[in-house]
């Protein structure tokens, strides 16, 4: 592997997977080698899209293809555990799109799959990775703006009901706080860690999933995150990190920010522009995969397994609080 290039399948066809793919075709050192979906039709059109040799109409029989490394899991997050298992349980390392699971039991499950072949596994949560996010990370971990005491963050995207859709669908785990709500929970827990307090609001919808969501944690440290997430209406998507002496602020889409703002006491602001972004910006993610798999690592350090099991311990005590739960459970 150290002399090869990386054999990527894709499972799932939809604009995840297109997009992810699309800048995967742009890394010299990944190949991509097979799709797979529930539809042969469907796997056949994604494959002729990208020029990819394999495609397959039956999960079974692509996580079996002999010539796949590594797999990106990018269907809809009801479905995470059945396709990353079965490529787990057929010897395949996994990045499985956010959030992991469903719940933490789900997640778990997965992880010992993982643990039992010795393979690889890891959140696609692509903030981790982000070279601005590493970089406000470094600067905290330099003491610049003291120690952090708040995390405020808000992910909103308006999406107009529509019968059917699975953002409103229990038994596709529909709702703004699994969509969505997942970014600003694993923003806090990044630099705060695992709560120690939840407290949570929702509005509900009349299938029974959230559609807007409001959040505070709380640290025996005395620190607090403060959260949302909608569906209802569309914001900056804005996201602060306070600390005992100055703050970083990334004014927009702090999932995959273009710039922050870098603000001691006493000291004005500073702005860092994010270096242009090559393609969708998935690319960070594809590589860091790659490291790990030429370092025979079986998780990532930047996105850690034990923080995926933490914020699905989050997302389900938030859930229990809104009264948000889903079928089989």
């Amino acid at each position: 592997m150290p002399d090869q290039p990386i054999r990527w399948g894709i499972l799932a066809t939809g604009a995840m997977a297109a997009a992810f793919t699309e800048d995967l075709l742009s890394i010299p050192d990944a190949e991509v080698v097979a799709v797979g979906s529930r539809s042969a039709e469907s796997a056949r059109t994604f494959a002729d899209r990208f020029g990819i040799p394999r495609s397959y109409g039956n999960w079974q029989e692509f996580a079996n293809d002999p010539e796949i490394d590594v797999v990106y899991v990018a269907t809809p997050h009801a479905h995470h555990l059945a396709a990353a298992t079965a490529c787990l349980e057929a010897g395949k390392a996994v990045l499985c799109e956010k959030p992991v699971a469903l719940n933490r039991s789900q997640a778990a499950s997965m992880l010992a799959a993982a643990e039992r072949r010795s393979l690889f596994l890891m959140e696609a949560m692509w903030t981790f990775v982000n070279p601005l996010i590493r970089r406000a990370q470094d600067i905290i971990a330099q003491g610049v703006i003291g120690d952090v005491t708040s995390v405020h963050a808000d992910f909103s995207a308006r999406a107009p009901y529509v019968r059917g859709s699975r953002l409103y669908d229990p038994a596709a785990g529909g709702g703004a706080l699994l969509d969505i709500g997942t970014y600003p929970v694993s923003f806090a827990h990044l630099f705060l860690g695992a709560p120690d307090h939840v407290s949570a609001w929702a509005h509900l919808t009349g299938e029974g999933v959230d559609h807007n969501t409001a959040m505070v944690l709380g640290y025996n440290s005395g620190a607090t995150a403060v959260l949302s997430c909608s569906l209802a209406f569309s914001s900056a998507n804005r996201a602060v990190v306070y600390g005992t002496q100055g703050n970083i602020e990334f004014p927009a889409d702090f999932y995959n920010p273009r710039s922050l703002v870098l603000r001691r006491d006493g000291a004005g602001q500073e702005v860092v522009e994010a270096d242009p972004q090559t393609g969708n910006g998935y690319g960070h993610q594809a590589r860091e995969v790659m490291r790990c798999l030429r370092e025979r690592r079986t998780e990532s350090p930047l996105v850690p397994l034990k923080g995926s099991l933490e914020v699905m311990s989050t997302l389900d005590r938030v859930r229990e609080l809104v009264g948000v739960r889903y079928p089989g459970e």
